[in-house]
């Protein structure tokens, strides 16, 4: 998570909400990380969740990434838990809930539903303070 925490920080550099992911191998070795880049790329799906996944998939040669876990700051929203699920990751770890868009747990639980073609692993509020305390402090600059 120290490491998802990093890449959040350079999401803020960057004026968007701190997010970070990494992705780990079946050894637990780091093969991927990512942060928000919405607002640097313009782009919508600019999620560091799926940023993360695409960068997974090149290192790895496939889509499939079973044998995987992602690790984010913050609860997937529905895009990024859909993504999550067809990529066939084992397992998510993430660390402060999304009240408003989280589909991992809070709002939904889309890794979990019945009707997901997988069902990956889900291990929630890891380092969730610490994550919190990132998001908090970008949006109260925000409105300050």
């Amino acid at each position: 998570m120290g490491l998802a925490l990093a890449e959040a920080e350079l999401a803020a550099a960057h004026d968007d909400v701190p997010v970070g992911a990494v992705v780990v191998d079946a050894r637990g070795e780091v093969i991927a990380r990512a942060h928000n880049r919405r607002e640097v790329d313009q782009d919508p799906l600019g999620h560091a969740e799926l940023l993360a996944l695409r960068a997974a998939a090149e290192v790895t040669g496939r889509w499939r990434l079973d044998g995987c876990a992602l690790i984010v700051t913050l609860e997937p929203c529905a895009m990024c838990a859909g993504a999550l699920v067809s990529s066939r990751i084992d397992r998510i770890v993430y660390g402060a809930f999304d009240d408003k868009a989280g589909a991992a747990g809070s709002i939904w639980d889309l890794p979990r539903d019945r009707a997901s073609l997988h069902n990956p692993q889900v291990t929630s509020r890891v380092r969730a303070e610490e994550c919190r305390r990132v998001l908090r402090s970008f949006f109260a600059a925000k409105r300050a």
